[in-house]
């Protein structure tokens, strides 16, 4: 069994693309872009040539794109930062969904004094449209977070229908979309991840002209004052030159994905006793898919499922400092133990799919009778 990696939701392979420009940047972009001399002023130009890739293929201007260090930077930041541009109000609306880089920074504004105003999701993980415009409505609502797809069981979200009835600055986590598909409209605030995308790490935030907000750093000249110290060149240039490239396969590459996620969902349901396929089966992301699997522990499926050569992550995984199960599983009322997210890349093959439901109904049967789970 040759296994794969299945997991690219977290973080996908490099890009090829992205490594030969990393290399290449590496040696004609190291000098510091915001110097005078020729070497900065080399390195200034590829900073701008990849400002205006990555402004295209989100439908912003170059001067509303900015590059934190990772995606969980550019998170904190696009909330943080809408709060701090509306001091004179002090709720912020989000779904029961969102990322928890995002989840993070909403408990730092409730400590100090703000409010985090949450709307649950129904079983499919998508929110409620009425019910969050009527909350964003509120008085002293500052802003609101409402991410484009879930980033554990691919749900899309109505961003451009709310966006369209709301007056306050909404911030849309885009990690898990771009390069998978279109980024919706509406948006004043976006955060995006190169890593899931084939590109290295590094973070995009992306700001609209117009928009009340203000850096929660310290001040800084750099990337237009929105995020503080020398951008990091080479990654930035890797990410942009692995995002246009792809983006001129992501048609072909989101069609493929789609009837490899389509198999494992109706393969597994099939296959598999007691197993509860998550998401929405047509309004969600290409590439990604999680299952719950009663009677089993994630981890030990997890650990399982590595031993035979593949790589998947658990939306109910535990973390070692809260120990708690996934506040996704959680909202959308489903099955926290025994779950599977399977993420897939632009060199996953439709073999490595069909070995991976090969084995899987043997492996959920190892673990259940392990757990001494078989006979119920």
């Amino acid at each position: 069994m040759g296994g794969a990696f299945l997991d690219a939701a977290s973080g996908a392979p490099l890009h090829p693309v992205a490594r030969e420009a990393l290399l290449a940047a590496l040696e004609d972009g190291w000098a510091d872009p915001g110097r005078l001399y020729s070497a900065a002023r080399r390195a200034q130009v590829l900073l701008d040539a990849a400002r205006e890739v990555v402004a295209g293929a989100i439908g912003a201007r170059p001067d509303e794109v900015s590059f934190a260090a990772n995606g969980t930077q550019a998170l904190h930041a696009a909330v943080l930062g809408t709060i701090r541009g509306n001091t004179r109000s002090t709720v912020f609306v989000h779904s029961a969904v969102e990322h928890s880089a995002v989840l993070h920074a909403l408990e730092l504004h409730e400590s100090s004094g703000g409010t985090a105003l949450e709307i649950g999701v129904d079983s499919q993980g998508r929110v409620d449209a009425d019910r969050f415009v009527s909350a964003a409505h509120t008085l002293g609502v500052c802003g609101a977070a409402l991410q484009a797809a879930n980033h554990e069981v691919g749900t899309s979200q109505p961003v451009s229908e709310i966006a369209a009835r709301i007056s306050v600055p909404l911030v849309v986590d885009a990690t898990q979309l771009v390069g998978h598909a279109p980024v919706p409209s509406g948006w004043s605030v976006l955060a995006a991840d190169p890593r899931t995308w084939g590109g290295p790490t590094v973070g995009v935030l992306a700001v609209r002209t117009g928009t009340r907000w203000r850096s929660a750093a310290p001040p800084d000249d750099r990337e237009a004052g929105r995020v503080p110290g020398v951008p990091n060149l080479p990654a930035i240039v890797a990410a942009a030159a692995s995002l246009r490239a792809v983006l001129q396969e992501r048609d072909e590459r989101a069609a493929r994905h789609w009837a490899m996620i389509e198999r494992i969902r109706s393969t597994v349901a099939a296959t598999v006793p007691d197993v509860e396929v998550l998401g929405d089966p047509t309004a969600r992301l290409p590439h990604l898919v999680t299952f719950s699997c009663l009677y089993v522990d994630g981890e030990a499926l997890l650990t399982a499922l590595d031993r035979r050569g593949f790589a998947v992550s658990s939306g109910s995984s535990c973390t070692s400092s809260t120990l708690e199960p996934s506040h996704v599983l959680v909202a959308m009322g489903a099955l926290t133990s025994g779950n599977v997210r399977v993420s897939l890349h632009r060199d996953t093959t439709e073999a490595e799919v069909d070995e991976f439901l090969a084995v899987l109904p043997q492996v959920v049967a190892e673990v259940r009778d392990e757990l001494g789970a078989a006979g119920l």
